[in-house]
């Protein structure tokens, strides 16, 4: 098992340093000058190429995303054109946004489809199976920007118990922020949740085919004992694997909802430094989330060792 997680662990770091490589080369080729853009149109050459040569953006591309890289892994970040503050602070800001959102969004989707799923795996083929299965599709074709607004128009607009946007701050209100990401985390929990019941069911249906299901029941288990000790365990391997990049992409910004109620968070805030061409906050946020998603489905990857004894027999 040592040396599993040793692979796994530098593979993470190959493919981190990869994903860094990418991003950078990406958006070195972009158009645009971030020092014509701090300066103004009306800035000289002369004053436009003493900020390049301040910015470092005269050096050669290996040069620039050397510096770069190393300014990360000393726990430096660039600052911003826009605000003129470190990128680290405004996508840690963004983070108490984002972060809480994601997992509460992903605890909603795995209270609902976790349930759901096995509940269908075990009528299958009979009307509570075909109830929950129509759900789920009709989850599948709902967008979630759509959803977030008929949930924000009922329980905002019309009943007045949620906020219908914007996001206090922890240290201002605690319960506010809490109610302000209730209802953008609940639209993107139902949607996840479509997908992950589909796949519990599935799961489920083809672990309860498996050898050992069949001893447990004819040894006389109660129903609920193989399912939830013995099955259970066996069928959240692939689902698991959905969840992890689900959480990845959630982690990453979601950027629709986020500008629907106007939440402050990652994906928001790339989605505006992109128009304001701050390239720092672009660059910085992208590797972020590209780094969040590759780190997520290497956590995934370490879950399998504790939920899969088998996994701790590979060498």
């Amino acid at each position: 098992m040592p040396l599993l997680i040793f692979r796994k662990t530098l593979s993470l770091a190959t493919l981190l340093l990869l994903v860094s490589l990418i991003v950078f080369g990406v958006l070195y080729v972009l158009p645009g000058d971030p020092a014509q853009l701090i300066l103004g149109l009306n800035a000289s050459d002369e004053t436009l190429a003493n900020l390049r040569s301040q910015l470092g953006l005269d050096q050669p591309y290996w040069s620039q995303y050397l510096n770069w890289l190393g300014n990360h892994l000393r726990g430096r970040s660039g600052e911003s054109i826009t605000y003129g503050v470190p990128v680290s602070r405004l996508i840690g800001n963004a983070l108490l946004v984002t972060g809480p959102l994601a997992l509460l969004a992903m605890l909603v989707a795995v209270l609902m489809a976790i349930p759901l799923g096995i509940f269908a795996a075990r009528h299958r083929h009979r009307p509570g199976d075909t109830l929950v299965m129509g759900a789920t599709q009709l989850g599948l074709a709902i967008p979630e920007f759509w959803l977030g607004l008929l949930l924000m128009l009922l329980f905002a607009v019309q009943l007045g118990w949620l906020p219908a946007g914007g996001f206090p701050g922890w240290q201002v209100n605690a319960w506010g922020s809490i109610k302000a990401i209730l209802l953008p985390a609940f639209a993107l929990g139902v949607i996840r949740a479509a997908i992950l019941t589909r796949l519990t069911r599935s799961a489920m249906l083809e672990v309860l085919g498996e050898d050992y299901v069949r001893t447990a029941r004819a040894k006389g288990l109660r129903p609920r004992t193989v399912i939830y000790l013995h099955a259970l365990k066996n069928a959240l391997i692939p689902v698991l694997t959905v969840m992890g990049l689900q959480l990845g992409q959630l982690l990453a910004g979601a950027v629709i909802i986020e500008n629907v109620y106007h939440l402050p968070g990652l994906g928001r805030l790339i989605f505006q430094a992109i128009g304001q061409r701050d390239l720092p906050v672009v660059r910085d946020g992208v590797l972020f989330m590209a780094a969040a998603v590759v780190c997520v489905n290497y956590l995934v990857d370490m879950a399998y060792v504790v939920i899969d004894p088998r996994m701790r027999l590979e060498r």
